[in-house]
């Protein structure tokens, strides 16, 4: 590939914005629909390309395209995959650079961060590059007389993968390096907002090798997944995104006999104890909290504020805050647009409510100066305090940059604070305190948890999932149990007898 997406993009139709395509068989796939939704640049309002949305048939060709390649990759040996495998991740690994510049263009979030969503990504392809020993099987000789046993885990066969507009190459790697290595077939359903990532890394597994058909993209809405959702063909669905989808996601899938794994919604706190260090607990509130503008299943949208440490802690918060410089992500600002005018207008809407409901504002982020040209979507770092529970702001999952101070008395407060919300997706303790520390990572109900760690986002060979309203399924992402929901066990028990053994016994069969 010499330019990026070179393939993917037609000739530009009647607005002069070029026109994307599927990729199915691995080749573009122009989108036969007539159905088009805009893809814009966030940090100007620009129209920047055209993403075809699939029929209900194109989505059928794209599951018959992987269903078609899936016997032959799946007699692929282990070797072979990997070696793929690894021609990706050293790809990927010389051109991260090209692949964050797709995303801050149609995303919005700024170079760095991108850079550093790829990189995440990377570790779970590197992770699946030790397949041939995350996939080794037990066995067990002479289990019972002249009887061995051997266990194996198979492939699946055609998954889908629907992933969301805010990580739109590293939550895809969560999971399609895994299933690929395991030997499924994959078709991929990115977000319509952020096409051009996974069209990119189409493009990458085509130069590493990858045989026709086992990468496929189809874009598209509700038809696109729903097409996926009730496919005969497709044997499991894994999901990022909001819980109400989430929920939809997995009762559908269930319902349809499918392996789903649907990673919903989040409302994650950051308790500051008493003795922590105020400086660092700061510092990282605005990390958390502002990164990416807000738009993260891990960010942090509440500090819960225990005893005194409130003033001090907010005030330290604001100043910070009040420095961090707005514009467009490729400026090298410290934080970028939201993806679209909806959410600008949503979170904007959000920030009215908290005030006309009792919070205080500290830092109002609805009249930015954005470093950009244009019109952009643009909210700045937002501070909200003396928050209460029945608030909006509290109870809804705001996906932007609005942080909320709630104050409580005690750390007993703090955890029953957390352990009440509906989203248990993650949570992070400040202190100095191991004591407390322990105990908080025993009591709390979240399914990650970080000490002095405000987004424990854990490592590939862990899992990500949450807990509560966050995860609909029993499987979290990557990690050893993403290698358990690719696969299916089998058992073998073997006997080679000799000839005097044979005979009748219609008895059930005892070992001894």
């Amino acid at each position: 590939m010499t330019s990026t997406l070179q393939d993917t993009a037609t000739t530009p139709t009647d607005g002069g914005v070029p026109e994307l395509t599927h990729w199915i068989a691995g080749r573009p796939a122009p989108g036969g629909s007539g159905i088009l939704g805009d893809v814009t640049d966030p940090a100007t309002g620009a129209v920047t390309a055209r993403v075809p949305f699939a029929s209900a048939g194109e989505v059928v060709d794209a599951v018959a395209a992987a269903k078609a390649a899936f016997p032959a990759w799946r007699d692929t040996s282990l070797s072979a995959r990997t070696r793929i495998l690894f021609r990706f991740r050293e790809l990927l690994d010389g051109r991260a650079d090209e692949l964050a510049a797709v995303i801050t263009a149609e995303h919005g979030k700024v170079l760095s961060d991108a850079a550093g969503e790829v990189a995440r990504g990377q570790e779970v392809v590197e992770f699946a590059c030790g397949m041939p020993h995350l996939l080794k099987g037990s066995a067990t000789e002479n289990a019972s007389t002249g009887v061995d046993v051997h266990s194996v885990r198979q492939p699946l066969g055609v998954v889908g993968i629907i992933s969301p507009f805010n990580f739109p190459a590293m939550v895809p790697m969560w999971f399609f390096p895994i299933a690929i290595a395991a030997g499924n077939t994959v078709v991929l359903k990115p977000s319509e907002k952020v096409p051009s990532a996974a069209l990119w890394m189409a493009e990458l597994w085509r130069e590493a090798g990858l045989p026709d058909g086992v990468f496929n993209v189809v874009n598209g809405d509700k038809v696109a997944v729903d097409g996926l959702l009730t496919s005969p063909d497709v044997k499991s669905i894994s999901f990022v995104g909001s819980t109400p989808v989430a929920r939809y996601i997995h009762e559908t899938g269930t319902a349809a006999g499918k392996r789903v794994q649907a990673l919903g919604g989040a409302k994650n706190h950051m308790v500051v104890l008493p003795d922590a260090d105020l400086d660092l607990a700061a510092d990282q509130a605005v990390n958390a909290g502002f990164g990416s503008a807000g738009e993260r299943c891990m960010a942090i949208s509440a500090v819960v504020a225990v005893g005194d440490v409130a003033d001090g802690l907010v005030e330290r918060i604001r100043t910070r805050a009040e420095g961090l410089r707005t514009g467009d992500g490729r400026r090298d600002p410290d934080m970028g647009p939201l993806v679209t005018r909806a959410a600008q207008e949503r979170v904007s809407g959000y920030v009215e409510a908290g005030e006309r409901e009792g919070a205080s504002i500290v830092v109002d982020g609805r009249d930015v100066a954005p470093d950009a040209d244009g019109q952009g979507f643009f909210v700045g770092p937002t501070l909200l305090d003396h928050v209460g529970t029945d608030m909006s702001v509290y109870t809804d999952e705001i996906f932007g940059p609005v942080l909320s101070v709630v104050r409580v008395d005690t750390y007993e407060q703090a955890v029953d604070l957390i352990n009440a919300n509906p989203y248990g997706n993650g949570t992070a303790i400040f202190t100095r305190d191991g004591g407390a520390a322990r105990r908080f990572q025993n009591e709390v109900e979240v399914g990650m948890i970080g000490v002095n760690v405000p987004v424990p986002v854990p490592m590939a060979y862990y899992s990500f999932g949450g807990w509560k309203n966050s995860l609909f399924g029993d499987t979290h992402a990557h990690g050893t149990e993403g290698v358990h929901f690719f696969t299916r066990g089998k058992v073998v028990t073997t006997r080679w007898p000799d000839p005097s053994e044979r005979g009748l016994d219609l008895g059930f069969p005892r070992n001894g």
